[in-house]
């Protein structure tokens, strides 16, 4: 009964390996940001991200990993047709002093985050109160 314990546990080793081998060749960017962005509506600091996809799937979730305090935030992207000729990068939709995440190139997909209508509304009329507040709308 302890040899089959033994077998079972050094099969699970085994099996977790393999498993963290596969996670480790996933692609990978890594990306500095100077300035704060918005994601899936979570506002985060400027620093440096690691975005990695979750699976094998091209077309599935992504994660950004602050490298600065390891917090994450996931993506749910869709694929773009196309591989990118431009190398690793990402775009944002910038709304007054607001910087939305919208495009991730990696060497080989790109995948465009979907900035609702009523987010960008949203920023722009605390852009246009944070204005008139100030008196810079006359």
């Amino acid at each position: 009964m302890k040899n089959y314990a033994r077998i079972l546990v050094a099969a699970a080793f085994v099996l977790g390996l393999s498993g963290t081998a596969k996670a480790a060749s996933q692609e990978a960017i890594v990306v500095k940001l100077p300035f704060e962005f918005v994601v899936d509506g979570k506002t985060l600091p400027a620093g440096t991200y690691t975005v990695r996809r979750m699976s094998n799937d091209n077309s599935g979730p992504l994660t950004l990993t602050s490298e600065d305090d390891g917090a994450s935030v996931f993506v749910s992207p869709y694929l773009k047709e196309g591989a990118s000729t431009e190398g690793p990068q990402v775009g944002f939709k910038r709304v007054g002093e607001q910087n939305f995440l919208s495009t991730i190139q990696t060497t080989s997909n790109i995948y465009q985050i979907r900035v609702s209508p009523s987010t960008i509304t949203e920023a722009i009329a605390k852009l246009r109160n944070s204005v008139s507040t100030s008196g810079g709308g006359e």
